[in-house]
């Protein structure tokens, strides 16, 4: 189903690597000093920029064999899974950025009484830590992460876990993301959705994709929700 801003909803889900936050330089840390420890080249930045989305698994998956679709053998995926979550637990927020707008955006949803969700594919032993670290897990009324469930985006039901913790139909909760997995997840689960131009998307262009509108960042979309 396609929606027409300016949209009336009475809650907002947003994604956090990407859209809320630029984790590339912490992410890029993690798997190169991974691939350090296990004897590897490190990777150039905008290479891991594009593994970034699907998960701690596939972006080691990626990292190892630098490729979209590569599998490792299981015994280096084993091998690595725990020095990348060491690293990476060193790493996380250490050089993250909070994107331009994001915090005026979150402070104009607030205000106008909108309740928001972060929905993300980090796992939330992460997810947590970073969200207090950048302090902003005080602006969410819940937090869906990557291990939240068995399933992830772009599978519809951590959004409609989202919609059920805060009582809001899918219908009427906005989905803000920068990705293919945001925009795959929020059309499955009937919600409408929003993404930025300056995200990931492992490496493609939002605008292909099915989305209600592309926005500049929060503040714009902000503007084209009422309640």
């Amino acid at each position: 189903m396609k929606f027409t801003p300016p949209l009336r909803v009475k809650a907002v889900m947003i994604d956090l690597d990407g859209t809320l936050l630029d984790t590339i330089p912490d992410l890029a840390a993690a798997a190169n000093n991974m691939l350090k420890a296990m004897g590897r080249a490190p990777l150039p930045e905008a290479t891991i920029r594009n593994f970034v989305g699907k998960g701690i698994a596939n972006l080691i998956e990626r990292t190892l064999t630098n490729s979209m679709d590569g599998k490792p053998d299981q015994a280096s995926f084993d091998q690595a899974v725990p020095i990348y979550e060491r690293c990476y637990r060193e790493a996380n927020g250490k050089h993250t950025t909070i994107y331009p707008g994001v915090m005026e955006g979150l402070n104009a949803m607030r205000e106008r009484g909108f309740p928001l969700a972060c929905v993300t594919n980090k796992s939330e032993r992460f997810t947590l830590p970073l969200l207090d670290y950048m302090k902003m897990s005080h602006y969410f009324n819940t937090v869906v992460a990557g291990d939240t469930l068995p399933q992830k985006k772009p599978e519809p039901e951590p959004l409609l876990h989202a919609c059920k913790q805060l009582g809001v139909a899918p219908s009427e909760m906005l989905m803000i993301g920068d990705s293919l997995n945001d925009a795959q997840a929020a059309r499955a689960a009937g919600c409408p959705v929003f993404c930025v131009g300056y995200g990931y998307n492992e490496g493609h262009d939002v605008r292909t994709l099915d989305v209600d509108a592309i926005v500049s960042g929060l503040v714009e979309a902000n503007s084209l929700i009422l309640k």
